[in-house]
């Protein structure tokens, strides 16, 4: 899949000046000298009859620190990529980023992104991660009208806000992931399939486990439902917080309890690996659901055997995204997870094209000219994108709102299993007896 660094920009136009860079750090946004401009994004320079581009101010928010700052390093880099391929540019704009770290908290988030409004007048922002911070943040987003892009928080808390006041919430243009229950859905469909053909256990007990967090408490309160709907009985509910390093008894509590299969979530690499590591000290067998284990990219590194035999839903890589794959591991040195850094590089290239499709029917790129364009082509649909690395489609209409269309040739995640840090497909349409049962 190929994509030239000119396909952002309008025809003749060359760019004069160089980016001027703003960096985000433990929740300010501060602009760099122009002389210290990193090469990759410098602007070549014209003869003087042409005209100066215009610059605008772009905020790429996301965990630069914090508990997920793993994944948020992965959103920066495929931001970084995307962007360097347009040269920074599209039309007549050239683009300077001012990066918004959130730090993995609400707080935080809300004021870092404030600053970059207020100090550095960003005209839209693009990315984020966790749900709590989206929910602080959709606030300054409707307070300052500032058109904000396809951030993964994806609890329900964030959709149930978005739909309380679509007028006012609007602004948050739409999310980047679907609501935890629709990624919770395949999970439970295939132990059920499961049950039927014997390839799970009989024994249809449960326990649900998740971080203290919006997105966490989500996904455990729709496995919970899911379940107990399919006729399964649950035997624990536990919530903890973010930053837990010591499950023993958490894991005990699981042993004595004799659950068949274990089901929750977490966004942070370092919880993960220390939960999955005491459920093998453990010897607990049980089938193990930890959605978003492959969110670090690194995961196999840090939890190593633990991971094997987990349960999670990752989407594939698509037919032509060789390309990005090889130019990501040799510029940053590690592969892409496909959940941070794949998604981040498609959304990244939607909003490009959003942007250019704003100068084509609004005239020039403007906070409410994009906020508009937003509105009427890419909340009803009209304008989508079918070129990414990670899903077939990305697009949304008024019935998804603020999701995005899920299913087939849309937004799917298929359920997966870990095995020596490789993944198989095992639900829908996974070969024969792939899933294997942990020894």
């Amino acid at each position: 899949m190929t994509r030239s660094g000119n396909k952002y920009r309008l025809a003749g136009l060359v760019a004069v000046a160089a980016i001027v860079v703003s960096a985000c750090g433990g929740g300010t946004a501060t602009p760099a000298p122009a002389t210290e401009a990193p090469a990759s994004q410098a602007a070549t320079e014209a003869p003087a009859s042409q005209a100066a581009m215009e610059t605008i101010n772009i905020g790429f928010e996301g965990p630069y620190t914090g508990d997920a700052a793993a994944s948020g390093q992965e959103l920066k880099n495929a931001i970084q990529m995307t962007m360097d391929e347009a040269n920074w540019t599209v039309g007549n704009y050239k683009i300077n980023p001012v990066w918004i770290d959130d730090g993995t908290d609400p707080a935080k988030g809300a004021a870092a992104m404030e600053q970059a409004i207020v100090s550095q007048k960003i005209i839209a922002q693009l990315g984020g991660w966790n749900s709590s911070v989206a929910v602080a943040e959709m606030d300054v987003a409707a307070k300052y009208k500032l058109p904000s892009f396809f951030s993964c928080g994806a609890a329900n808390t964030v959709t149930d806000k978005w739909r309380s006041d679509p007028a006012k919430y609007g602004y948050w243009i739409g999310k980047c992931w679907p609501d935890p229950s629709q990624l919770v859905t395949p999970y439970v469909e295939w132990l059920v399939a499961g049950q039927a053909d014997g390839s799970v256990p009989s024994d249809k007990t449960y326990a649900v486990w998740g971080e203290d967090t919006d997105w966490g408490r989500s996904f455990a309160e729709a496995a919970d439902k899911q379940l107990a709907a399919a006729g399964w009985t649950k035997k624990s509910y536990d919530i903890f917080p973010l930053s837990t390093t010591d499950f023993t008894a958490l894991v005990s509590k699981w042993n004595t309890d004799k659950s068949s299969v274990l089901i929750g979530t977490t966004t942070s690499g370092s919880v993960n690996a220390a939960l999955l590591k005491a459920v093998q000290d453990s010897g607990n067998t049980a089938v193990m659901v930890s959605d978003g284990v492959a969110q670090d990219p690194n995961f196999y590194k840090n939890i190593g055997s633990a991971s094997d035999y987990v349960m999670d839903s990752a989407p594939f890589w698509r037919a032509g995204s060789e390309k990005f794959l090889a130019d990501y591991k040799a510029k940053f040195g590690n592969d892409p997870s496909s959940q941070a850094a794949g998604l981040a590089y498609d959304y990244a290239h939607f909003f490009l094209k959003i942007l250019e499709a704003t100068i084509a029917d609004q005239g020039s790129l403007t906070q409410e000219n994009i906020y508009k364009e937003a509105q009427e082509k890419v909340q009803t649909g009209k304008l989508a994108y079918t070129e990414g690395v990670v899903m077939d489609s990305y697009d949304f209409n008024a019935e998804s709102l603020p999701n995005p269309v899920g299913g087939v040739g849309h937004f799917v995640f298929p359920v997966v299993q870990w095995v020596g840090g490789k993944s198989t497909l095992v639900f829908p349409n996974g070969a024969a007896g792939a899933y294997q049962a942990h020894p």
